[in-house]
């Protein structure tokens, strides 16, 4: 046998590497006896979500109305209680949604309306303006501090720059006490934009300047928010910084300190939890992490990290497929199949290894949970390869099993694709797995590309025409015709629909219906039938080139509290659409 020592086979690379310079070489912190790294988190900060103004303002199409809506009244459900919800000065959209909250009186007593505004009288105005009616209102000042911004884009000096600051922050406590008067409580939040690179001295220095305008005291909080506006250094910097200002603020007490952290470097979520280490009280994010280039720190991921080792988030995350749903809908944006807590496989291991490893502690919990009389709270988790029960945030047992096998789903997503060209979204192959595994459970060997076929057209299909398969459907398209009204606002849809009777005859219902689409104008013809059908998630394809291909459509279907997948498979893409609303429909009546 041969052996080697150390090998040192790095090659120099080609790439520009000094055009650019280490972090510290122009923003350093002094703190030797820093205490940040001997501390640990004990209790959850505030939590500020500007999924409606950071997050909607780097979507390639903000959202509409309705969208916000759905995301405003998410963060209401899940206990988000500050909502940074936009720009009302710059965008007549989002003025229009402040507004429509305050008509709507959507906004509880014990949520705050966060605004943004930039240091000039006439912003601040409007923007305080739309704030007149909500209960809790907080307006956000800030200002560019940093050298570059200094020089480059705004050539301003140190003192017009914290002159800036001030100037703002008379003219909000000034127009806030005209305007609220005792009907709305009011707060404030000053960000140093650019606090990453802004010299530690100077930062602090227009902080305190602020304080001084505002000043706080035991009943009148001050929201110093420190942001990483674009994340430039190693977590463990940040929290130096953190801990320095903490250390040198004066009214500390009376100090709310906030982090608004971004992932450019990949360590969005590293750097909020080091600031918590040094001294942060808030954090400012998204669900998870939509923002600006790579994104606002991921308000998900931090929470769950603090609910797995023990600390109460004090937000409901039980359910994260349905909090994923709403974010996806709403933002037109994936989450993807492995973000932290909430991806579609992070619950998942393919590696035999690891699935002996799971079972084997999920037996071994058994055991521990008989032992403690069946009391989940007497037994700390500890399952190989699961950081936290996936029951507790609304993933089941079943859905690991599950998916746990790869010749099991990735074999059947590979041979409907391959040989059938249907390419099944992932949580239709995670359905479509369970029911493959029931039949290999009472039949046993090996399942052919045939009989993974009928397993499916039985299932999904269900007045198909193979050999041997009858047909069990209550519901079948018979007919449909789609038109337009001549402004095109609505569709106008007449349809028939074939309903097998408890005798086993059938008959034939004419339907007419508009919606503001064909599957809108479907779903209520559905609905006259006595289903109640809302759309969760639909995906279609062709299933080959040429004129005479096939459509298929996936529809992910909640119908009467149960959620299924159905399939249609039909040359219009219209019609593919309808039959897999009717697939999922009768599975859910079989």
């Amino acid at each position: 046998m041969k052996t080697e020592g150390p090998r040192n086979n790095q090659v120099p690379s080609t790439m520009p590497i000094s055009k650019y310079r280490h972090f510290l070489d122009t923003n350093t912190v002094e703190l030797p006896d820093r205490t940040w790294p001997n501390n640990r988190i004990v209790k959850a900060p505030r939590w500020l979500s500007t999924d409606l103004r950071d997050g909607n303002q780097s979507l390639i199409e903000p959202m509409n109305p309705d969208q916000k809506r759905q995301i405003f009244d998410l963060l209401v459900r899940i206990g988000v209680k500050e909502i940074e919800v936009g720009f009302p000065a710059a965008s007549e959209t989002d003025w229009d949604f402040v507004r429509l909250l305050v008509q709507d009186d959507a906004v509880p007593e014990d949520v705050a309306i966060s605004v943004l505004t930039q240091s000039r009288p006439e912003i601040i105005h409007r923007t305080i303006d739309a704030l007149e009616g909500l209960p809790r209102a907080t307006v956000h000042l800030y200002n560019a501090t940093s050298p570059t911004f200094r020089t480059v884009v705004f050539n301003n000096d140190r003192e017009q720059t914290k002159h800036l600051a001030i100037s703002g922050a008379q003219e909000v406590l000034a127009y806030m006490e005209k305007k609220f008067g005792d009907t709305t409580v009011a707060g404030f939040e000053y960000s140093p934009e650019i606090f990453v690179d802004t010299e530690l001295d100077f930062a602090l220095e227009v902080c305190e300047a602020v304080m001084d305008v505002w000043q706080p005291d035991e009943n009148r909080e001050i929201i110093l928010n420190l942001p990483t506006t674009v994340e430039r250094c190693t977590p463990n910097v940040y929290a130096d910084q953190i801990e320095w200002m903490s250390r040198n603020l004066s009214r500390r007490d009376f100090v709310v300190l906030s982090a608004h952290n971004h992932n450019d470097r990949g360590t969005g979520v590293a750097t909020t939890e080091l600031a918590m280490l040094a001294g942060i009280d808030r954090v400012e994010g998204c669900l998870f992490g939509h923002g600006e280039r790579t994104g606002n720190v991921d308000l998900i991921t931090v929470a769950l990290n603090l609910f797995s080792t023990g600390v109460d988030p004090h937000l409901d995350l039980s359910d994260i497929d349905e909090i994923r749903r709403v974010v996806e809908h709403c933002t037109n944006m994936e989450v993807h199949p492995r973000a932290p807590y909430g991806g579609d496989l992070v619950y998942t291991s393919f590696s035999g290894s690891h699935q002996d490893a799971i079972k084997k502690g999920f037996a071994a919990r058994a055991k521990a949970l008989k032992a403690a009389g069946g009391d989940e709270n007497a037994v700390f988790w500890d399952v190989p390869y699961l950081p936290i029960d996936p029951k507790d945030v609304g993933r089941s047992y079943e859905a690991i099993v599950r998916v746990n096998s790869q010749s099991g789903k990735g074999g059947i997503a590979y041979l409907m694709s391959s040989v059938f060209g249907m390419d099944l979204p992932r949580r239709l192959q995670i359905e479509l797995s369970r029911i493959v595994q029931r039949f290999t459970d009472r039949h046993g060997g090996e399942i052919t590309a045939d009989q993974l076929w009928r397993i499916f057209a039985d299932e999904f299909l269900p007045y198909s025409v193979l050999e041997g398969l009858q047909p069990w459907g209550r519901f079948a398209l018979r007919g449909t015709n789609v038109s337009a009204e001549d402004d095109g606002s609505h569709t106008i849809l007449t349809v028939t629909i074939s309903e097998r009777t408890s005798d086993g005859s059938a008959v034939d219902r004419k339907i007419i219906t508009d919606g503001n689409g064909p599957i809108d104008a479907f779903v209520k013809a559905i609905e006259q039938l006595g289903v109640n059908v809302e759309i969760l998630d639909y995906v279609e394809h062709a299933m080959s080139a040429g004129g005479d291909a096939k459509a298929a459509s996936y529809v992910e279907c909640n119908i009467d509290g149960q959620i299924l997948w159905g399939v249609g498979v039909d040359p219009s893409t219209i019609r593919a659409s309808f039959n897999a609303i009717v697939s999922a429909v009768n599975r859910a009546l079989r």
